[in-house]
Formats: C-alpha cells, structure tokens, sequence
C-alpha cells in the first residue's frame, strides 16, 4: 500500500495556513485549526494489497531408477500426460543380459535342489538301516539346506532383474503438465539408487488445474487474515480478467528484506482454463473490512490523554474541565476507548468513545455517541505545536516593524 510521507504533509499544511493568515489583515478572525463533522452511518471498506508469484502447489521430478543411455522421451514441456502414459525408454541390453544370468542360476538352483532332496531321501533311509553314519547323513542334510537356501536366493535376483528391467521404461505417477525437460535423447543418466548425488532428473511435472499465489503481506496488515478468505488476484497478461482464490495458509516464518518483515500467505486458485502460469506475477487483494455501521466517526476526530490538551487549548476549554474529566482511569484508554469532542448546546464537551472497526479514515463508534451528534476534528498536539512554531518564525521574519 502507498505510504503518505507525513513530514511533507504536515509543512505543506502549514505553510498554507500561516500564509493565510499573513495575506489577511488585522481585523481579520485568526485561522480555524478545526473543522466539524456529524456523525452518521457508513458502509466502512478496507482491504490490504499485496504482491506474489504464481507457483505449482505440487510438482513431481520423474526419474528413472535404471542408469544408462536414453533412447526415447515421449513428452514435451508443456504437454499434459495422463497416469501411466510412457514418458521415457532407458537402455535395456545390460539388464536384459542380468535377467538372462538370473533365469539361467534360477534353472541350475533348482537342478541342484532336486538332486539334494534324492541324496537326503536315500540318505535318510540307508541312515535307519545304519549302513550311513551320524556324520555323513549331517553332511547330506547340510547339503539340502544349503540347495533351498540357493534356490530362494537365485528366485530374488530373478526377480529384482525382472523389475530392472520393467525400470527402463519410465511412466507417469500422476496426471499433470510437463513444466521442465532438463534431458535430451541419446544423454547418458545414473539412477537414484546409485548414484550419490540423488540420480539424475528426466522430467518436472505438475498438475497445472489448481495454482497458488505466494503473496508477501506486510506484518502490519497480515493479522486481518483468515484461512479460507476470498481473495482478488490481478495478472498483467489478463488486464480486465479477474481471478479468485482461497487463503490455504499463512507461513509462520517471515521474510526480511531491506527492513521490511512480510509474511508469505498461500492463495489456491483454480485454473480450468490454464491461463495462470508458473512464474506469472500478480497483485493480490484482500478485503479484510466490509461493513455496515449505525454510528461512525472521522479517526482524526479522537483524542487520546496525552493530546486532548492541546486540543481543548484551540476550543477554549478550561484546563480545569480537562482535568476533571480525566481524574479517572478509562479501562481501554489508546486500546479500544478514546476521548471525543462533541458540539453541544453548551458549547465544547468532552466524552469517552468506544471504538469498533475502522477502514482508517473512519472507525465505528460502538458507544459514546449517537447518530448526528456533531464531533470536532482538529490536529494532533504534535501538529499544533509545529504550526504554533512555524507562524512565529515567519510573523517575525516578514515584519515590517
């Protein structure tokens, strides 16, 4: 949001106000330092911009768990591939001739199981006749229990050889959009389940129906945001094309730059049309006040403890009266309770206020006031006190004695 740059606005205030009252002549009345406003219903609007980037909410790197030249890609960056679609063929020659290996161990493993379930069956029987020894018929029965032991071996190299092999062919996880190919036929990759660095990357994909805004709000304003808020999301490449979105989180860690804390806030969008892309920028709105009030009030128009002084001082209120009246303590004083000053038959009168919302020009006036109760607004003591100052020094530098 655009900042008021308030030492500019106080000297041009200033500045127009002592002139004023310089151009005039003697008779003239001094210079009003207020102005009077009624009290009166009002819709109060306020809503917080933003800026972000348009991302994936979940993307997926497709690697192939075998190693090796590759021979085919079957998707480009930006096609959309269904689940199971063949995205990539990796060499097969090297696990082809492990398969062979195995199926060829398998096959003799199970010959020599064979042959040692005939030794122990013999063997078992010349042992009951006790023309075997303790120590020979042990020998067979080692013989047997290592042949099994062989046999469940050479079946899970068998197998792992068959599922290397069904690796060459690299398919898709999920439905979604090719979003990167860092790869090209005929480039040599490693695999992930060798490789020390994580294997290498054939593919990103994301599933482009659903996007997120990652919007950096402001520290000040990200408290008046709510999971589940609806939000506004403007893209330049769609200038009369409004998009909305849903509040899906709000990053607990901020992000510091240049001293200025924001914190990311996560917008879902849906994107049926896909004309939201990754890396887009957007500005986001987010309403935070939109609401109907009974009783409203200019902000400028409250007073604090510290202030209300100074403020008296220009509306010829008695110090006296002032101290009276702030003889005791107000529970929420500068929380949700300010002093007022309203007009009245009697002239001038002060009166606590409780406050409710606020769009920052005007706030709800939950009690204190009624409707067309007129209220004063005048400057701050600070701002008094630094056109007090300012009409001094010029008084003195264009008299004329």
């Amino acid at each position: 949001m655009k900042k008021i740059n308030y030492k500019n606005l106080l000297l041009v205030i200033s500045i127009a106000i002592v002139l004023t009252a310089c151009g005039s002549d003697d008779k003239s009345e001094e210079t009003t330092f207020y102005k009077k406003e009624s009290v009166t219903q009002k819709k109060l609007e306020l809503t917080i911009e933003a800026s972000g980037v348009i991302e994936a909410i979940s993307s997926v790197e497709i690697k192939s768990k075998a190693s090796g030249e590759i021979l085919y890609l079957g998707a480009e960056v930006g096609d959309f591939v269904e689940k199971g679609s063949m995205l990539a063929q990796i060499d097969k020659r090297t696990p082809t001739n492990i398969l062979d290996q195995s199926a060829s161990d398998l096959e003799a493993s199970k010959v020599r199981l064979e042959n040692a379930e005939s030794q122990y069956k013999r063997g078992k029987e010349l042992h009951a006749q006790g023309s075997l020894s303790e120590k020979d018929f042990e020998d067979i029965q080692e013989n047997l229990a290592q042949a099994k032991s062989s046999l469940v071996r050479t079946q899970v190299t068998y197998e792992n050889a068959k599922i290397a092999l069904d690796d060459t062919v690299v398919r898709s996880p999920v439905d979604g959009t090719i979003i990167s190919r860092p790869v090209e036929v005929g480039q040599v990759i490693s695999s992930p389940t060798s490789a020390v660095g994580g294997g290498t990357v054939l593919m990103t994909m994301a599933d482009l129906s659903k996007v997120r805004v990652r919007a950096l709000v402001d520290e000040i304003d990200v408290g008046k945001v709510s999971i589940g808020q609806v939000v506004l999301i403007k893209v330049a490449a769609y200038r009369d094309k409004e998009f909305f979105g849903t509040v899906a989180k709000i990053e607990p860690l901020a992000k510091i730059e240049q001293n200025v804390t924001t914190f990311p806030v996560l917008i879902d969008i849906n994107n049926d049309e896909n004309l939201l892309l990754l890396g887009m920028n957007t500005d986001v709105v987010i309403e935070v006040l939109n609401k109907d009030v009974t009783v409203s009030a200019p902000t400028m128009s409250l007073r604090t403890r510290k202030d209300i002084y100074s403020a008296a001082l220009i509306l010829d209120i008695p110090e006296e009266t002032v101290d009276i009246f702030l003889t005791d303590k107000v529970k929420g004083e500068n929380y949700n309770k300010f002093i007022v000053i309203k007009d009245s038959k009697q002239g001038p009168e002060l009166s606590w206020v409780k406050i409710g919302s606020s769009d920052l020009s005007y706030v709800e006036i939950l009690t204190g006031l009624e409707s067309e109760d007129i209220v004063f607004i005048l400057p701050s003591k600070g701002l008094f006190d630094y056109q007090k100052r300012f009409k001094e020094r010029v008084s003195t530098r264009f008299s004329f004695g």
